[in-house]
């Protein structure tokens, strides 16, 4: 891992590289974000205008700018095929300061564990860098594949923290369950 001023730009596990993402990369942001599959248990986070990827390159830029962490590129380490991102951002859940556990790849990377390696890498980043703020992920009832990944990556179901979300009701899995003790 690579680091800059208390920051990780780079994170490599056995077959992928995490890493911040640059404006070459709004060609796969708009890719996967317009992605039906992709965005299915997530409306409001589909983009249909490259204008719209290049907006959300420039908010995922600004919070790495802000807090020295944020969104990766995901890519494989036998190939130059970015195949989705993977990180996290603060947030409030509530009413406590939260950082959001994010992973979306593209359909066509789904099935080979690639969600699950990078949230694990980036579960372990946070603990030990912001360990301060607990981590969280926001799951869908209904997203089986998401929810295996939250647990892939060490995150347990906190079925008291569930909550209303921007598209829907939301699971809520944590880091350290103990932080959430009912």
């Amino acid at each position: 891992m690579s680091e800059r001023s208390g920051t990780a730009e780079e994170l490599k596990t056995a077959r992928l590289w995490l890493r911040r993402p640059v404006e070459a990369d709004i060609d796969v942001i708009l890719a996967v974000h317009s992605d039906p599959e992709a965005c299915a248990h997530n409306p409001s986070d589909a983009l249909t205008r490259p204008e719209e990827a290049e907006e959300l390159f420039r908010r995922w830029d600004r919070q790495w700018e802000q807090h020295g962490y944020g969104y990766w590129v995901v890519r494989r380490q036998d190939s130059t095929e970015r195949v989705g991102f993977c990180g996290v951002k603060p947030m409030e859940l509530h009413g406590e300061r939260v950082l959001n556990l994010f992973y979306r790849f593209a359909p066509a990377a789904w099935g080979q564990g690639f969600a699950g390696e990078a949230a694990t890498a980036v579960t372990i980043w946070a603990s030990r860098y912001v360990p301060e703020l607990p981590l969280i992920a926001r799951v869908r009832p209904e997203n089986i594949a998401s929810q295996r990944v939250a647990v892939r990556a060490g995150l347990h179901r906190a079925r008291h923290l569930d909550t209303e979300g921007y598209d829907g009701f939301d699971w809520i899995y944590v880091a350290r369950p103990e932080r959430w003790a009912p």
